[in-house]
């Protein structure tokens, strides 16, 4: 009997449901432990008074601090600790705590035992800063100053800080402007300049007219940024003229220039659209803003704006040189022992390790190309490189080298599947093979080339190793797409995702505080992954209706 139902095929069927079922569920459980512990981050957490003895003759002291994680101690470890066998065996709890103020106490996690905390509480006033530099700061508000006079103190400082706040944040972008925008463009108009008069002196061109021109265009900007940079210290005295002063959980009295904030909140004090409303406040700033205090705070915009721009470059370069070589050993190549030689050649390729093609990268397309480049066409530059250093367009040509073989061989794929019938009969009414395999070919097999970019843009969004060879950096100072002509500099290294994660996850000097970053980076690369693919299927999907007739 059982053997009669083995030989039907449904217990083969069964069991390959069961294994995309279990597949399934392993990637949306993956999917959604990363979500979990990625977005949960940005919502605003109370934040305790904790009473909190060490040792059973000690008095209690006061902890104010946001409960992290828990966890029960194993008893071979609370033996090890010090703790009687009985105190092991009933389980003791153990609580993760970020107490912040790191510029105070020097940590900014703790790990505290359930059955050392006395007492727990959350004032309403209980206050969270987020600062430019040493993290989060918890405490009491005390008093506002202006230029080191107290203007509020007691009930009215909150309101009166809000006031202050708003006034600082507005200082704080517009010296972000100047200095990130109209300074930046002025200094790289200015080295423009400068190798301006060095090319005309390599060439021997450079006469007392071109030195009276290139001076009078120096003098120009060199106004504009007096006049800038006049403004600039105007509104960094502006900036510095606010501070408050705030109390911690052992009763000292910090004070905290206000152009260090970034963020004021009472979060206990908070309901819940309030909190609903920072928590989307946080979500567009990790979306839009630029990553602070070593990659561990702020957001990951030119970490997006670099993986996506890489991408689009790739794709650019890898889909004509894929589709060129799969048209010629489907369509031109005699078919032999050469051309089964390349196929397999090209097979190999797909399985490479990557770091392979970074040494590759490095070796030929930066110090090679690169070099030459700026020796024909950047001579004023040097011994500055241009090209001879990674950046931009050595990362994207290093990903389309890897993703190569991927185009090739699904384009090769639709190429076959075309039937022999529409080329003869292409042939037959005129047209040259050249004609055939541009109007008629192509299109039908434009969904398999599809299908093989959208293979190539999954795995190059996602691959770090040959990057950190080619052009992928901690912290770029500026984007690789700007408003300064020639608008796209390919020369300019960049920051990534992939990178990114790898990075905040491994070399940060604040583990605990890095950890929930990870967690949303990784959530974020995954959505800009699949956001590319659902672009890449879309256009594939109207392909292949549009061709369907034909195929049938």
């Amino acid at each position: 009997m059982i053997r009669e139902w083995f030989k039907t095929g449904a217990p083969w069927v069964w069991l390959n449901a069961a294994a995309v079922s279990l597949s399934l569920i392993m990637v949306f459980g993956l999917l959604t432990l990363i979500a979990v512990r990625g977005l949960g981050h940005f919502w605003p957490a109370n934040v305790a008074s904790i009473a909190y003895v060490e040792n059973a003759n000690e008095q209690a002291i006061t902890i104010i601090a946001e409960m992290v994680d828990q966890q029960v101690l194993k008893p071979e470890l609370a033996e090890a600790a010090g703790y009687t066998p009985e105190q092991a065996a009933a389980g003791l709890t153990q609580y993760l705590v970020k107490t912040g103020n790191r510029d105070v106490s020097g940590l900014d996690f703790r790990w505290l035992l359930g059955k050392d905390i006395k007492k727990t509480e959350y004032p309403e006033n209980l206050m969270v800063l987020e600062r430019r530099e040493w993290g989060n700061f918890y405490g009491y508000l005390e008093t506002i100053k202006e230029e080191g006079k107290v203007v509020a103190q007691g009930e009215q400082a909150w309101a009166i800080l809000a006031e202050r706040m708003e006034r600082t944040l507005d200082i704080f972008e517009q010296i972000k402007t100047i200095e990130k925008g109209e300074i930046g463009t002025i200094n790289y108009q200015l080295e423009r300049l400068r190798l301006k008069e060095r090319k005309l002196e390599l060439e021997d061109k450079l006469d007392a007219e071109a030195k009276q021109s290139l001076a009078s265009e120096k003098a120009v900007f060199e106004k504009a940024y007096q006049a800038l940079q006049a403004n600039l210290a105007d509104l960094n005295q502006k900036i510095r003229r606010d501070s408050l002063s705030a109390k911690t959980s052992s009763g000292e009295e910090v004070e905290i220039a206000l152009e260090h904030i970034v963020l004021y909140y009472q979060p206990n004090a908070m309901n819940v659209l309030q909190k609903v409303g920072h928590y989307l406040a946080k979500g567009w700033e990790f979306l839009s803003e630029d990553p602070r205090e070593a990659n561990t705070e702020g957001g990951v915009f030119p970490a997006i704006f670099g993986t996506v721009m890489m991408v689009m470059i790739m794709a650019v370069i890898v889909t004509p040189f894929g589709v060129i070589a799969a048209v010629y050993m489907r369509e031109y190549a005699k078919q032999g022992l050469t051309t089964r030689i390349i196929r397999i050649a090209v097979n190999n390729l797909a399985g490479v390790p990557s770091i392979v093609y970074g040494v590759f990268g490095l070796g030929f397309f930066v110090y090679i190309l690169g070099g030459n480049i700026d020796s024909l066409f950047f001579p004023e530059a040097l011994p500055a490189p241009t090209y001879g250093t990674p950046g931009m367009f050595w990362a994207s040509l290093t990903l389309a080298l890897l993703t190569l073989p991927v185009v090739i061989v699904a384009t090769e794929e639709g190429l076959s599947r075309v039937p022999k019938s529409i080329r003869e009969g292409s042939l037959a009414l005129g047209a040259t093979k050249a004609e055939t395999l541009w109007l008629t070919v192509l299109p039908m097999a434009s969904p398999a080339m599809m299908t093989g970019l959208i293979l190539a843009v999954a795995r190059a969004a996602g691959e770090v190793a040959p990057l950190m060879l080619v052009g992928v950096v901690k912290l770029a100072p500026t984007l690789p797409l700007d408003g300064n002509f020639p608008f796209m500099h390919l020369d300019r290294k960049f920051m990534h995702l992939g990178f990114h994660i790898y990075d905040v996850g491994f070399q940060s000097p604040n583990v605990e505080a890095a950890r929930p970053l990870v967690y949303a980076t990784s959530l974020l690369l995954v959505m800009v992954i699949i956001s590319l693919n659902l672009f890449a299927v879309s256009i594939r999907n109207h392909l292949r209706e549009k061709y369907k007739a034909l195929e049938s």
